[in-house]
């Protein structure tokens, strides 16, 4: 990106027609490029009501409020503006076109301003996935979660591992560099590794959460499968309360995977509705029933159906994690003990038609979600990428522990790669390979 050179501009609200826009302008220029519309820089963080105009023959465009924030104490770090205007197409297009009149002015990128901030020391990683959660939260509990981590809760945590490690370090090395001067404790290694040994506890302690949030960030993916014309799609439609998947008595109707995202108490599910599994001549049901396969042998939690009376469909082997047996189309076979042959985990009576025991599975399967994730404190770890960079941090610091005297390079250097592998977390060193994986998701305009 050619952030340093360039000011950005880009629509920071949501999507046109709306009561209020914000289009939001940051860099070098932004100054100017306020000058050029409203031909004066307001004072600083002091709303200001100014008419907008084309720079270029000085047609009013709208009526805005306006606000300047000189940099660096901005969220980009650099010289901010927020205009604020009627939110209305003709508008939002007017005052967009007329930015881009303004020289050194372009449109920003997916995560420019974001990234931005954290080129100009304003974010950290971690709060920047934090901010990104945030954005994309569903639920309560995700909201909560993503909140900590914007205002520090990893970054803090990992910047002070990192200075406790760097002190012990320094330790080390102090023994190392000036073992021959008087002024200097022969025995700085044993201090050293007990510090090391309290970090690498405080460090496996916040690992041995049993991704409880990851489980959050991503919700509680339960899939729904089954033999065809067992209810799937239309148990998901009572479910959700709409038509999200076609119910039709022709066996094969469904044949991709049909998602839905649901709010269970806070708990964030995503119920999958699949293709009914049965072997088939039809190349296309077949590769419906392999995406099929594929989800149910993926999700924390299968609700294989099967209609009440009929013969024994046992879920395939092989699938992961707990299976739950629902009966369904109780409301024509009214009989519990229907549910004839063997079956696997927790027994439900459903009946899409009536509603008969929706509510019952709604509520196990909240507190399943509950049991998974947790409803306690946020968990310090909530990304692939974070539990990864503290696994390679432990594992220098096992290595460190498992060195003793006379080897006291071994266990700087080692203590350096752990320090190196929690800078990486929180973004301090070598981690352009990983900043557009970061950015690529948010939206422009953030």
């Amino acid at each position: 990106m050619t952030f340093v050179r360039d000011t950005i501009f880009a629509l920071s609200s949501g999507r046109p027609p709306a009561a209020i826009a914000v289009v939001r302008v940051s860099g070098p220029q932004a100054g100017e490029a306020v000058r050029a519309l409203i031909g004066r820089v307001p004072a600083p963080r002091h709303a200001t009501l100014a008419t907008v105009r084309q720079p270029a023959t000085g047609e009013a465009i709208d009526q805005a409020v306006v606000l300047w924030f000189p940099g660096p104490a901005s969220e980009t770090g650099e010289d901010t503006a927020e205009l604020q205007v009627h939110g209305g197409r003709a508008v939002i297009a007017g005052v967009l076109t007329a930015l881009a009149t303004v020289p050194g002015c372009r449109a920003a990128e997916p995560g420019e301003f974001t990234r931005r901030a954290f080129h100009n020391g304003r974010l950290d990683l971690t709060r920047v996935e934090g901010l990104a959660d945030l954005i994309a939260a569903d639920t309560d509990a995700q909201r909560r979660q993503a909140l900590v981590h914007l205002k520090g809760f990893l970054g803090d945590r990992a910047e002070g591992w990192r200075r406790r490690l760097i002190e012990a370090q320094a330790l080390v090395e102090a023994g190392i560099d000036f073992s021959d001067e008087g002024d200097v404790p022969t025995e700085l290694l044993g201090p050293a590794l007990a510090q090391v040994r309290l970090l690498r506890d405080e460090i496996g302690q916040a690992l041995a959460d049993g991704g409880r949030g990851e489980r959050l960030r991503d919700g509680l993916v339960v899939a729904i499968a089954g033999p065809p014309n067992a209810g799937k799609s239309s148990l998901l439609n009572r479910i959700v309360r709409r038509e999200a998947a076609i119910v039709s008595p022709v066996p094969g109707t469904t044949r991709d995977v049909v998602e839905v995202h649901l709010d269970l108490g806070g708990q964030p599910v995503t119920l999958l509705d699949t293709a009914g599994l049965r072997d088939t001549a039809d190349p296309v049901e077949q590769e419906g029933v392999r995406r099929a396969r594929d989800r149910a042998g993926g999700a924390d939690l299968v609700l294989w159906l099967r209609e009440a009376g009929a013969e024994a469909d046992l879920p395939p082997a092989g699938l992961r994690g707990r299976v739950w047996t629902v009966a369904t189309k109780v409301d024509v076979v009214n009989l519990r003990e229907a549910l004839s042959g063997d079956v696997a985990g927790r027994q439900f009576f459903t009946s899409a038609v009536t509603g008969e025991g929706v509510p019952e599975l709604m509520t196990a399967l909240q507190a399943e979600a509950e049991a998974r994730v947790g409803v306690g404190e946020p968990a310090l770890v909530t990304r692939a990428r974070h539990r990864a960079g503290l696994d390679d941090t432990v594992a220098a610091l096992d290595r460190a522990l498992a060195e003793g005297p006379g080897r006291e390079e071994i266990v700087a250097e080692e203590l350096r790669l752990a320090a190196r592998a929690l800078g990486r977390l929180v973004g301090r060193v070598d981690v352009e390979d990983i900043l557009d994986v970061i950015f690529r998701d948010f939206c422009i305009g953030k």
